[in-house]
């Protein structure tokens, strides 16, 4: 079944949005635009401002000021129940005296629709609960249950629906499984979902767009790998993954590359990679994600190819954790770096107190300005916002 959105529908627009609760501010003036059929995630901590900024969307806070716009139509002012939108809350607020068949047939039969076997019958074998119509709530785990509520706003052919940690209250195995069905649902349907979520491994895996939310603002927007790639904050790094961060003194700038000094040693940034100002002298942040360096014993030094950025350290802990290894090296540079190597093949040198040479390719570097705090985003809560 693939329903497409109607002609009413188009991009969710909100044009200076913002929210103040007396001298707080929850959510700064933004712009944002959410394309008609996307999947969109507002990505936060506890108290980023992501899900006052749904619920001002959905109608359930009204904006201090700015307006929301759902094509060309402007809803700013318009109560929840006149607004083409619906809600999944984490809390799935199903009926439990009515069986899955009557709570996703619900919102047509409040609106007065007689027939309603075939659209509910549609719905149901949508999020596959086909055979479960006649269960109760309390029959089905709470995957199941989270499906009925997504079926149950979908039945109203909402322009766009908006999910609150819809997946908050499940285990790990599940929610991994409920992220996977979700995309599917809305690849299907081509409604525009905009979600809201603490969990970036969620939001990667799902989203389309990822926002980045931070103290009321969007720290960063874009596709989940330019995000995780080419962070232009050290909020970004941190929050989104793990980020090794190297402070470092600009050298020269040879061609589209950037020759930094760090520890006595030099490192190569690609210039279209650093978003710090690029002045011989200037402090910048050399940013490596763990998955990208590679580690070799201090005896193997020489078998290090050419051209890779390297520096030194010592192993001061290791974790196996089945498909990797993770290490912490203690470096000139640097305590407490994180490198992960895949167990492919172990070098049993490799243990805590061993003299190492870290390696990477320059191409996988990012630069990000000194000014910043360099461990901003890595103290956060997880708990909604």
């Amino acid at each position: 079944m693939k329903t497409t959105t109607t002609a009413t529908g188009g991009d969710v627009r909100l044009t200076g949005i913002g929210k103040t609760y007396g001298a707080f501010t929850a959510v700064h003036p933004l712009d944002l635009t959410v394309p008609q059929g996307s999947f969109f995630a507002l990505l936060g901590a506890s108290g980023c401002g992501k899900t006052t900024t749904l619920r001002m969307i959905a109608g359930l806070e009204e904006p201090t000021g700015g307006t929301v716009h759902l094509g060309d139509r402007d809803v700013t002012r318009l109560p929840p129940y006149k607004r083409p939108v619906n809600t999944v809350f984490q809390s799935y607020a199903l009926f439990p005296h009515l069986d899955i068949f009557e709570n996703v047939a619900f919102g047509l039969r409040r609106r007065g629709v007689k027939s309603v076997k075939k659209q509910v019958g549609e719905m149901l074998d949508l999020v596959q609960l086909g055979e479960q119509a006649r269960k109760k709530p309390h029959q089905l785990s709470g995957g199941q249950q989270q499906r009925v509520a997504v079926a149950r706003a979908l039945i109203n052919h909402p322009q766009v629906l908006l999910l609150d940690e819809p997946l908050g209250a499940l285990d790990l195995k599940l929610r991994r499984q409920m992220q996977l069905e979700l995309k599917r649902i809305q690849t299907e349907v081509g409604i525009t979902f905009v979600h809201v979520t603490h969990d970036q491994e969620e939001a990667m895996t799902m989203a389309d767009t990822v926002a980045v939310m931070n103290a009321g603002r969007v720290e960063q927007l874009g596709a989940p790998t330019e995000l995780y790639e080419n962070p232009r904050t050290t909020f970004v790094a941190n929050f989104l993954g793990t980020s090794n961060m190297v402070e470092a003194e600009i050298d020269t700038v040879a061609g589209d590359d950037v020759v930094l000094r760090a520890g006595g040693g030099k490192l190569v940034l690609p210039a279209g990679r650093c978003s710090a100002p690029v002045v011989p002298g200037g402090k910048v942040l050399v940013g490596i994600r763990p998955e990208k360096i590679a580690l070799a014993h201090a005896d193997d030094a020489g078998t290090v190819p050419d051209g890779r950025n390297r520096l030194t350290g010592r192993i001061a802990d290791a974790s196996f954790i089945g498909v990797s290894t993770q290490y912490v090296i203690d470096s000139p540079v640097c305590d407490q770096l994180a490198v992960y190597v895949q167990n492919v093949e172990r070098d049993g040198r490799l243990v805590p107190g061993a003299e190492v040479v870290l390696h990477w390719s320059p191409a996988h570097t990012f630069g990000l300005d000194a000014a910043q705090a360099i461990d901003a985003g890595t103290d956060t809560g997880e708990e909604a916002a």
